[in-house]
């Protein structure tokens, strides 16, 4: 098993509300996790559940509230900016909207060029052959950098976005929805390039998504998010044939299958109600008005995250593993049916 990179622990992001009253928004609400050298790790949910807040914590674009965060094995979480500043070059983000994460009035070239400069990495004509080859690495010709963004299409922005997370070596990269504001003709193009990237420089990503089909794609293991909180963590061949968690079970059974395609036949489960606010949680299992196997536990007892074999994690009171073994619930479709 790989070495681990970055681990968070009890991790938890706050915002105050809106209004007179002192209601607290729970972003994110004590996610732990490990990060492997040389992997993939798939952040998935729906929309609004934590995980963009998750990845920009990680990064320490946002400072956390509470829990713990180690990078490289040096705990990250306090750390002043100056102290920071070193990290920065081996910890880096690409962002989900490629038009407003390039600033418009300045040329591609400095756009790369910038985090070499403020890391003074180089003098001027080392700086400019680097962004050459970085352009080059990433699709792009190297004679468009004197170009401004809005002369790019979508995709190729990304690819600048991309080239910059690079432009310092980083060994880790946290993608925050990096496909989801392209077409899908482009999507491909783009994750195709992450992963010659990452099999040429040995990078370990984050890969933040709400498009499942794509997360299987890429991801070597999968955290799946509800309400700012992680409910299964598996391997993806692992999660996307077996799911544990019913909140996982309903996420995949909305993907739609392919024709001609070998899949596993899967009903669709249709949640019932709406997610409840990050501001007021339910108590116990904050799954469990929507769940259809919920039981008295799930409303008074909040289940953590807790290992179900050797590479799972669940926050269940009852986690299925498979149809037929001893001791475990059978699948949630079956429950349904049983009524």
């Amino acid at each position: 098993m790989s070495e681990v990179l970055m681990r968070a622990e009890g991790v938890a992001k706050q915002f105050a509300g809106r209004g007179r009253g002192k209601n607290v928004v729970r972003a994110v609400d004590g996610v732990s996790l490990e990060v492997r050298s040389g992997e993939t790790l798939g952040i998935v949910g729906e929309s609004g559940c934590g995980k963009s807040t998750l990845g920009q914590c990680l990064t320490r674009l946002v400072e956390p509230t509470e829990g713990r965060i180690e990078f490289e094995g040096a705990d990250i979480t306090r750390l002043s900016r100056r102290r920071l500043r070193p990290v920065r070059q081996r910890l880096q983000m690409i962002f989900q909207d490629p038009y407003s994460s390039l600033n418009p009035r300045v040329r591609v070239g400095e756009i790369i060029a910038e985090p070499l400069r403020i890391h003074r990495v180089g003098d001027r004509a080392t700086i400019r052959r680097r962004v050459s080859d970085l352009l080059e690495r990433v699709g792009l010709d190297p004679g468009l950098a004197g170009r401004y963004p809005h002369e790019f299409s979508g995709g190729q922005r990304q690819r600048i976005g991309i080239a910059r997370a690079l432009a310092l070596s980083p060994s880790l990269v946290i993608a925050d929805e990096p496909v989801s504001a392209l077409d899908v003709s482009v999507q491909a193009q783009v994750l195709n390039l992450l992963a010659e990237l990452q099999a040429d420089l040995g990078l370990t990503y984050v890969f933040i998504a709400h498009d499942l089909g794509v997360v299987e794609h890429v991801s070597d293991r999968v955290a799946v998010m509800y309400l700012g909180e992680v409910v299964e963590i598996a391997g993806a061949d692992e999660l996307y044939t077996a799911p544990a968690h019913p909140y996982t079970e309903a996420l995949l059974s909305a993907i739609p299958g392919i024709a001609g395609e070998e899949v596993q036949a899967r009903e669709r489960i249709v949640l019932r109600g709406d997610v409840p606010s990050p501001i007021d949680k339910p108590t116990g299992c904050a799954f469990h008005p929507r769940c259809p196997i919920a039981t008295d536990v799930c409303r008074t007892e909040h289940p953590v995250l807790v290992p179900l074999g050797p590479t799972r994690q669940v926050a269940c009171h009852h986690p299925r593993v498979r149809d037929g073994d001893p001791g475990v619930r059978p699948g949630l479709l079956d429950a349904e049916r049983r009524g």
